[in-house]
């Protein structure tokens, strides 16, 4: 693992009360900077002096990479350096890749149709990182491709490249088997389950605790062509533990999509939070007198709930209350959803004055600031939602068929 600043601190002079302590050659104030900023790799050890030969010997080790990377173009393989997300983070999702067999008179057809895949979560479009081909030989008319060119891969390896007539997007790579097989890549051809979930446990936890350079290469999963379902759930733990690739012999969007749902809830960072840009959002063309909804910045919530909002049959607004990026509840614990925050960005959009509608509906969750809302805000009535985005369609549809008014 890699030393922490207070680990290399002790064997600074400082730490041992040695005449030469924070001396400032190194450029730093202080040898507990020195230490901190070494920790970061922001500054090279040999800054200092006086450093020991102990010190240098564990920090070589603790900043050498546990596994390499493998660049495809613009897709990253591997390059991780922690079993466990909460640790630090995870560094490059997991590749999804399809295998297309060119001896067979559709493989053009289906390269296409994966090529074209796109599948849409909280905001960012995704789809199969890497098309591979197999039994391309007397492919005299084979001409491939598919976005950007892995012009790096290509340089580096003295690999031929393929082109396709249609660029559907700029993301997607593909490669032969044959180019595959010559990167640094641990390809694994999937066996039973306990077999194949031991082997990738054991080959990361030995890459990354033991730094055996025998198990640094990014390692790659060809899944069995089998029961839909039982892959599914197996290429789920795999991703999660710890596989770099996923390679599938059939291409299923319905699979796909599941897997790149679960990838991108596992890859995000645990240290940033998933917020998007406050303000007024419009759904379906509303006027001055159309329904309005309120929620906080986190992404998964305004997805949620900008996705049901959507879906309704009348126009409606969505204010996104600035809150760090914190969920409902997370952000009333916090206090960074408060009466006072809520009334003084609905000035700051000018709400008052751009819409006549004086109802705002709010997350049921934080039902509890109503009271203190409609105090602090007399120019508005806050009305209680629903605890859950997927209920909010039942939700209008109920207050419109009881004649409820909520867009004045």
């Amino acid at each position: 693992m890699e030393m922490t600043g207070l680990q290399i601190f002790k064997y600074t002079p400082a730490a041992k009360k040695l005449p030469k302590s924070n001396c400032k050659e190194c450029g730093c104030p202080t040898c507990m900077v020195y230490s901190l900023k070494l920790a970061k790799q922001q500054i090279d050890i040999d800054k200092c002096p006086y450093v020991c030969e102990e010190l240098r010997q564990n920090y070589s080790q603790s900043i050498k990479h546990p596994q390499k990377t493998i660049k495809i173009g613009d897709l990253k393989i591997g390059g991780e350096n922690v079993l466990f997300r909460h640790e630090k983070t995870f560094i490059n999702p997991t590749a999804l890749a399809v295998i297309v067999d060119c001896s067979k008179s559709d493989y053009a057809e289906k390269i296409k149709e994966i090529c074209e895949f796109e599948y849409t979560h909280v905001g960012q479009t995704f789809g199969v990182d890497l098309v591979i081909l197999i039994n391309t030989d007397n492919k005299t008319e084979l001409s491939f491709q598919a976005g950007r060119q892995c012009s790096s891969v290509y340089e580096n390896n003295g690999l031929s490249h393929y082109s396709l007539s249609f660029v559907p997007r700029n993301d997607i790579n593909v490669l032969t088997i044959e180019q595959l097989q010559q990167l640094s890549l641990n390809i694994f051809e999937e066996q039973d389950f306990k077999t194949t979930k031991n082997y990738l446990i054991e080959t990361r936890v030995k890459a990354i605790l033991e730094k055996d350079e025998s198990c640094s290469a990014p390692v790659c999963v060809v899944m069995k062509n089998d029961d839909i379902y039982s892959q599914c759930a197996r290429a789920g733990f795999y991703l999660c533990k710890y596989a770099n690739m996923l390679i599938f012999e059939e291409f299923d969007k319905d699979l796909l999509s599941t897997l790149i749902t679960l990838r991108h809830n596992i890859f995000t960072d645990p240290q940033k939070t998933l917020q998007v840009d406050s303000g007024l959002y419009k759904y379906n063309n509303p006027d001055e007198n159309s329904i309005i909804f309120m929620t906080t910045n986190f992404a998964l919530t305004y997805f949620a709930v900008a996705n049901e909002l959507e879906n309704l049959d009348i126009p409606a607004y969505l204010i996104i209350v600035p809150a760090d990026g914190m969920s409902v509840l997370t952000a009333w614990s916090a206090q960074t959803f408060t009466p006072e925050i809520v009334s003084k960005f609905l000035d700051e959009l000018d709400i008052k004055n751009k819409i006549k509608t004086r109802k705002i509906i709010i997350p049921g969750l934080v039902s509890d600031m109503i009271e203190e809302l409609n105090a602090q805000c007399p120019d508005f009535e806050f009305v209680e939602g629903t605890k859950d985005a997927s209920d909010i369609g039942k939700f209008v549809k109920k207050i419109i068929n009881s004649n409820k008014v909520i867009s004045q």
